[in-house]
């Protein structure tokens, strides 16, 4: 193993030990939707494509000459930061645990309706086949895995069947069990995702089932950001007793994701004046976008680092940075990454720690796929995160 792949590996393992990746019980504890405590921000360094030279002790990062990848020979992909190859548009990831190297495994999701549980080298394996309706933009669009998951093998994913978009609870070996029923389905915006709140539920972002009304109507659950708990019910410390909405006026949203230290939520749409991203208040109108982009790159998943906010993009390749102050203020313009010598279109984006991120790849739905293509991989970040000042 070379030392850019053990350093991913070891980065990836890093984060599985310590616990910092997504994750919910069944049954959240008692406690309320508020703020913690917040962190110190750590220096944020520039997104870093795995196969990059590494810089020596003493080196800043900089000025750093690219380490040639072979292109990929079918299935086989040379960068050292891809874990899994030749699948279907990746529309979920998940950390699972490590692998026997000490790299991650992961849950990954296809929009056809497959869960796979994916491993560098190792040939992906089925845990479930769902049956779902992909002729709009739905089919199976989110993932997100139990924090007891060494214990219960629990995952959760939003699909769109025939009548309705669901949330679905799977474990391994047994028939997927509908936890939460009934959110609108339509002609469009039936994408939904999903994310842990790290603080015990489960987050889901829902599409306005090509309806605006709906996502401003209280009583339905289309174009809302819901917390339920492992059984779907609303989860305890929601703003209204009873309620599974928290925030409202989604249109088709593309990712949904939450700070290591909780003070920070977030989710992408692709809303009707542009894709945009914004900062979620539990009981509060979304209002006004964080950041707007109005040449419309297909926001997709993305990851809250201490100072930096990784947006992935479906029309765009490689993702957006957007520098945050401590207190999640974006305070510069997004800078691209990754756009060349990348992976193409991204979807999914789960955040392993304040350094890396689980991706998959959506080149087969619009790109200009590789043999390997569609894939997970890793992405790491050294140096600055830059971002342009307003």
């Amino acid at each position: 193993m070379g030392p850019v792949v053990r350093s991913v590996a070891l980065l990836a393992a890093a984060c599985l030990l310590a616990g910092g990746c997504a994750s919910f019980p069944d049954e959240p504890p008692p406690t309320s939707w508020s703020a913690q405590p917040q962190l110190t921000p750590q220096a944020g360094p520039r997104p870093e494509l795995p196969g990059e030279y590494q810089s020596s002790p003493g080196q800043n990062g900089q000025n750093q000459t690219p380490q040639s990848v072979p292109p990929p020979q079918g299935c086989k992909d040379f960068n050292p930061g891809v874990i899994a190859t030749c699948l279907n548009t990746v529309t979920g990831v998940a950390p699972i645990g490590g692998d026997s190297n000490g790299g991650v495994a992961a849950y990954a999701t296809e929009r056809g309706g497959r869960l796979l549980k994916v491993t560098k080298d190792v040939d992906p394996v089925v845990v479930a086949q769902i049956e779902v309706d992909a002729s709009t933009d739905g089919g199976l669009t989110g993932l997100a895995i139990s924090a007891t998951f060494a214990e219960d093998q629990l995952a959760y994913v939003y699909v769109t069947t025939a009548t309705d978009n669901r949330v679905l609870r799977i474990a391994p070996g047994d028939t997927p069990k509908p936890i939460l029923t009934g959110i609108p389905k339509g002609p469009s915006g039936n994408r939904g995702v999903l994310a842990s709140d790290r603080k015990g539920s489960l987050l889901v972002a829902t599409g306005d089932a090509g309806n605006p009304a709906l996502a401003a109507d209280p009583n339905s659950l289309a174009g809302k950001v819901l917390r339920i708990d492992g059984s779907g019910k609303p989860a305890q410390g929601n703003p209204t007793a009873g309620s599974a909405v928290v925030a409202a006026g989604l249109r088709l949203p593309g990712g949904l994701c939450v700070s290591g230290d909780t003070t920070k939520v977030w989710v992408t749409d692709w809303a009707a004046a542009g894709d945009v991203v914004y900062r979620v208040t539990a009981g509060q109108p979304l209002g006004d976008p964080a950041w707007r982009w109005t040449d419309r790159p297909g926001v997709m998943g993305c990851a809250s680092l201490s100072d930096v906010l990784w947006v992935s993009t479906a029309k765009m390749a490689g993702f957006q940075n957007l520098p945050m102050n401590a207190a999640g203020a974006i305070t510069g313009k997004p800078e691209p990454a990754m756009q060349e010598n990348g992976y193409g279109l991204l979807g999914p984006m789960e955040m392993l720690n304040d350094s890396a991120a689980l991706v998959g790849t959506v080149n087969k739905a619009g790109g200009q796929p590789v043999s390997s293509d569609d894939r997970v991989a890793l992405i790491t970040r050294q140096g600055p995160p830059g971002g342009t000042k307003d």
